[in-house]
């Protein structure tokens, strides 16, 4: 007979929300490359406790960040369902990634290895995240107001690149929005 997995003790799901919680603050201010050892001091428990919930980097990243890109997806899902235009459900949902990849130095790059590196552990939830947003892009392009020949990965470059330009020159951030809006002019077509 199959052993059904216990929920965790109440101590140790606290320990694991709080481990997350505060690596979410680190890598804010350290990028995806934070010190686990500020992580674990900052959550205020051993570094032991935290490789027992999270035994590698990737692990924990894998955690923090794969609920974001769940939420991206789920996200894209929500406003093609919305009663708004294609355009502006696109514009929507990009802008959030936008923001949301720069909330972490270092995630652009991280967002990268993973939807190429099918070993990854947040290469399903890149993908999906990726795939929402393709059928946003696609439902664009049939209204007309997206470029025909805009990729996914075209659109997935140069949101990357807008959240990797806020992140390596800071002085960029406050003009990200303008930024944006070019990006949104320069994928619509002209004529």
């Amino acid at each position: 007979m199959p052993v059904e997995p216990r929920a965790p003790r109440a101590d140790a799901q606290r320990n694991r929300d709080r481990i997350l919680a505060e690596a979410a603050a680190v890598v804010a201010e350290q990028g995806t490359q934070a010190s686990l050892r500020d992580v674990a001091r900052r959550a205020g428990i051993g570094l032991g406790t935290l490789y027992r919930h999270f035994p590698t980097r990737e692990d924990l990243l894998e955690a923090l960040l794969g609920a974001r890109f769940d939420h991206l997806a789920a996200r894209a899902d929500t406003l093609a369902a919305a009663d708004l235009s294609a355009e502006a459900a696109l514009a929507d949902w990009l802008h959030e990634f936008v923001l949301g990849a720069g909330a972490f130095r270092g995630l652009p790059a991280t967002l990268l290895a993973a939807l190429h590196d099918p070993d990854s552990g947040l290469h399903g939830s890149c993908l999906r995240m990726r795939q929402a947003g393709g059928r946003l892009l696609a439902a664009a392009q049939r209204d007309g107001v997206i470029r025909p020949d805009v990729e996914p990965v075209d659109l997935f470059a140069l949101a990357n690149a807008l959240s990797w330009v806020s992140d390596q020159a800071p002085v960029l951030a406050e003009r990200r929005d303008h930024l944006f809006r070019l990006v949104l002019d320069g994928l619509r077509p002209r004529g």
